[in-house]
């Protein structure tokens, strides 16, 4: 091996060689609880695959991340530096996470020191950025002299490896539901990993297919980063994840996460997940208070309406359900955007982070009333 051979890369939605339960901690200095730092956001929230001990970012150091995100401890501490982090979990943790997920998908200077340190402490680097590190000559010397791997999410397949679009959706019997939005980090894939667990625990079979380098590294068993791919090969992606995840799980529905917005000028991976999946309903996930693009301040939000509208003309399908981030909002604000929504739209709109998961389960049921027979425990009305 030369400085220049990727130490390790994993392709994209092939998370199977990593082992579950290891432990980890989260670099996210600066970014914790924003737009940029939604994979440690993501991964704080829910991990199958790895046990989580700490988030490393200075600025919001001495909080509990989960009450920092979502006002619910959960016992994962915000920590101001790697050498805090190895104190706390009281040995050296099997993997480093990058938490960081800016536009251009680069590291910095400085983040990459952090990451490097993790390297010669003898840690494995988990890297979802567009920047693949084992392709580094720098970090692949690193990870060569201590005897560790870096795992790059958002490597994809070798291009005959790779799905063009084949029609094999046409035989997926079971629905499948796109979570969408109004804009990227928007809270899409938290939406959706709670709707699949909402619903399997209330006796509907649903399994995730996930689009984006967080759902993989949280451990999806379904799932491709999407906006790493050549884009003829998107849909057919996702197709073959859809298919994949019905030939392999029989469920009674497929929830897919989705990317970015349809209406996006930079981001537009919607485009491939609504027609490589072809669902049956979309969820709408939407901030009522961002007024500008996250990453793009120099573009407005597109209105709710506009989005719906847009959506149920590219695609053959309906939106059945919009859910609220409630960003810039105070508690008591919350009610009241979502009875707006209601009103305005006449469809069942719930904040999932600060109501009951109930809602989202309604909100399919409504739209799906074919499940009903299968819910267990009730559902509030």
């Amino acid at each position: 091996m030369n400085a220049f051979t990727p130490v390790h890369a994993v392709v994209s939605g092939d998370a199977a060689v990593l082992p579950v339960g290891a432990t980890a901690v989260v670099y996210c200095e600066g970014q914790f609880g924003e737009q940029d730092g939604k994979t440690a956001n993501g991964l704080v929230r829910h991990s199958e695959k790895y046990d989580i001990l700490s988030v490393i970012d200075s600025t919001r150091a001495g909080t509990d991340a989960g009450m920092f995100l979502d006002g619910a401890p959960n016992g994962i501490p915000v920590l101001a530096n790697l050498a805090q982090a190895i104190v706390h979990a009281d040995r050296v943790p099997d993997y480093l996470i990058c938490g960081v997920a800016p536009a251009d998908g680069l590291l910095s200077p400085a983040q990459r020191i952090v990451l490097l340190d993790g390297i010669a402490r003898g840690m494995h680097i988990i890297n979802g950025l567009h920047e693949f590190l084992g392709d580094d000559a720098e970090f692949a010397a690193a990870a060569l002299l201590a005897g560790v791997t870096i795992t790059d999410v958002r490597r994809p397949r070798s291009m005959q490896d790779l799905h063009l679009f084949s029609g094999r959706i046409f035989d997926v019997t079971c629905p499948r539901i796109a979570v969408l939005g109004t804009d990227g980090a928007i809270g899409k894939r938290t939406t959706s990993t709670l709707l699949v667990r909402a619903l399997n625990e209330r006796g509907v079979r649903a399994v995730l297919v996930g689009t984006g380098q967080t759902t993989i590294i949280q451990g999806g068993k379904y799932g491709i980063a999407l906006d790493a791919l050549v884009p003829q090969y998107c849909s057919g992606e996702v197709e073959n994840q859809v298919v994949a995840a019905f030939e392999g799980e029989n469920p009674d529905v497929i929830v897919v996460e989705g990317q970015g917005a349809l209406s996006h000028p930079a981001y537009l991976t919607s485009a491939h997940i609504l027609r490589g999946s072809r669902p049956a309903g979309v969820i709408v996930q939407h901030a009522p208070r961002r007024r500008t693009l996250g990453d793009f301040p120099m573009v407005s939000m597109p209105t709710l309406a506009s989005e719906v509208a847009l959506i149920e003309a590219f695609a053959d399908t309906r939106v059945i359900g919009i859910t609220v981030n409630h960003e810039g909002m105070a508690a008591d604000e919350i009610g009241g955007a979502i009875d707006d929504i209601e009103i305005e739209f006449g469809l069942p709109a719930t904040d999932p982070l600060t109501r009951p998961l109930d809602d989202l389960v309604e909100m399919v049921l409504l739209a799906f009333p074919q499940f009903g027979a299968r819910l267990s425990g009730g559902v509030a009305r």
